[in-house]
């Protein structure tokens, strides 16, 4: 019961901080938009054309945001910093499962 509670929390947690990553980078104008490139197993494929129409969209919403650039900035940074928080978390998961790394 103790290894599900753990596992639930630590999901939980890595979930909320990468979504939240996500929302403080699109909030601060940097919106996390994939170039469109071949793959032979691909599930959707981004045509350059649809890529141009959500990069033109980004632009405008970047550019219609009501925040100054000090909290753009710190938004920005507080994106980075949930996803910094992220992996060190994963990273200390692995930590704790690989027992070689504990000697």
């Amino acid at each position: 019961m103790i290894v599900a509670g753990a596992a639930l929390a630590s999901t939980v947690v890595l979930v909320t901080l990468y979504s939240l990553g996500i929302r403080l980078l699109t909030t601060g104008g940097r919106i996390p938009l994939v170039e469109p490139a071949e793959f032979t197993g691909a599930i959707t494929v981004m045509w350059s054309k649809k890529a141009a129409k959500l990069a033109k969209r980004a632009r405008k919403a970047a550019e219609a945001s009501p925040l100054s650039d000090a909290q753009k900035a710190a938004a920005i940074l507080g994106g980075y910093l949930c996803f910094t928080l992220c992996a060190a978390a994963v990273l200390y998961g692995v930590y704790l499962i690989v027992p070689a790394l504990h000697a």
